[in-house]
């Protein structure tokens, strides 16, 4: 009898953190970091600079997407796109993580618009696979190459993080 007194008494205890574990998961996810400021500067497809009310300075890389780099082929384009969607208004960040780099990663909204997701589905980034994990973003690249839309009217665009190793490696877009 004894053993079995145990035994509930252990599981009402393994009950007990796994509600307590679920419980701080969901109050983790659901106070995720925003910042919110005034678009200062677009460095290029998938990165800006922000000021936010306090006057604090904010380099913000625009998460789950890579925008072709300045010397590539839409790399400009890219760039007058974002800025065109972000630059002098107000925007709020939802703060994924900070890169290797020190700059935030997350998603840039304006007026409630996903940035991000505009990037993509206008042909002016690709999904960063290695980071993506909204499946929004691979439908809207997906509809972006079926139409031929920005980077994807030209054959066989190099992906930046194969561009900035050093060309296109063998790449292949596949079909």
């Amino acid at each position: 009898m004894l053993y079995f007194r145990r035994m509930q008494m252990n599981f009402r205890n393994i009950f007990a953190c796994a509600v307590a574990l679920f419980l701080m998961s969901c109050a983790h996810s659901a106070h995720t970091q925003v910042i919110a400021g005034r678009v200062t500067g677009v460095l290029d497809g998938d990165s800006i600079t922000l000021l936010d009310t306090n006057n604090r300075q904010y380099n913000i890389r625009l998460g789950q997407i890579d925008a072709p780099e300045f010397s590539q082929s839409f790399g400009r384009a890219s760039k007058k796109a974002l800025s065109g969607l972000v630059f002098g208004k107000q925007v709020e960040v939802n703060v994924e993580t900070t890169d290797q780099y020190g700059r935030t990663v997350g998603k840039v909204l304006v007026n409630g618009q996903d940035a991000n997701l505009a990037q993509v589905r206008n042909g002016m980034a690709w999904v960063y696979r290695q980071y993506a994990h909204e499946p929004a973003y691979f439908a809207a690249e997906n509809a972006a190459k079926a139409a031929r839309t920005g980077l994807w009217s030209k054959p066989d665009p190099i992906p930046p993080w194969v561009y900035r190793h050093g060309g296109d490696h063998g790449w292949k877009r596949k079909p």
